[in-house]
């Protein structure tokens, strides 16, 4: 009897007043926006916002001729388009801090065996998220530009312009950092027993369909573009449903694990 009044205490004295619980949102906000100042100080000292252009410029200039240059079409892009890839950029490098902060909110709520598994979870969404992002700057951005440059006439100079680039790579970069946070999503769905792992699974078929959809409506229309993104969402989501297992195994709270030996008993 004890041993169960305790596990119904393990959450007691957590909760809050709805008052509390929005006076700690703005102090996490707070702090986010905080870290994320920091790292535009720190990346406007270096690289430098002419830097970070020169930086994502990379994978187009490898497809045009050795003395062209990006455009500036607009007036004041010479100066909106860097500081846009600045605060971008800081908010890369900030996104472990931002994804503390979201834990640090809703960590109270937690019990003490997920509470142990928040960190690493946090930290795989951020590794994700920056291999979603190398994938586009290295391998995606190169074979698509590649692929789009083959079909402009040799009569046509192509000079892209800087804000049409910057805005393309930057939907780029944010549509592959979420989606490879498919493995992550899957986790905390099954997790949160909001679906079943056999679920998962049976929807395998429907998800392949789903994922060309999502990279057909969010990736230009060139094939290398679609297939980088769908393909790889496809491995992730059977990488979630390996994952989820071994995690909602590991992170089983006690009586869990007790009814799932006493139920495989009495079978």
């Amino acid at each position: 009897m004890s041993d169960q009044k305790e596990k119904a205490d393990e959450l007691a004295g957590t909760e809050q007043p709805f008052v509390q619980h929005l006076m700690e949102l703005r102090d996490r906000l707070l702090y986010g926006i905080a870290g994320l100042g920091l790292c535009m100080a720190l990346l406007a000292f270096w690289p430098g916002p002419s830097g970070l252009i020169d930086l994502i410029a990379v994978p187009i200039r490898a497809h045009m001729p050795p003395d062209a240059k990006l455009i500036a079409v607009g007036v004041f892009s010479p100066f909106f388009v860097p500081l846009k890839v600045l605060a971008m950029a800081a908010l890369l490098l900030s996104l472990p801090w931002w994804m503390y902060q979201v834990w640090a909110f809703v960590a109270p709520g937690l019990y003490s065996h997920e509470k142990k598994f928040a960190i690493p979870l946090i930290i795989l969404g951020s590794l994700l998220a920056y291999v979603g992002i190398a994938f586009v700057q290295f391998f995606v951005l190169d074979k698509m530009f590649g692929f789009i440059q083959g079909f402009t006439p040799s009569s046509v100079a192509a000079t892209p312009d800087i804000a049409s680039y910057v805005e393309a790579i930057l939907s780029l970069y944010l549509a592959f950092g979420l989606a490879f946070q498919v493995p992550i999503v899957v986790v905390l769905l099954v997790r949160l027993n909001m679906v079943s792992i056999q679920k998962l699974k049976d929807f395998r078929g429907y998800f392949i369909v789903v994922a060309f959809i999502i990279a057909a409506v969010v990736t230009p229309p060139d094939v290398i573009s679609q297939l980088a993104l769908a393909i790889p969402m496809i491995l992730l989501y059977q990488i979630g449903i390996w994952g989820a297992h071994w995690f909602v195994k590991s992170s089983a709270k006690p009586e869990e694990d007790a009814d799932d030996e006493a139920s495989s008993t009495k079978k």
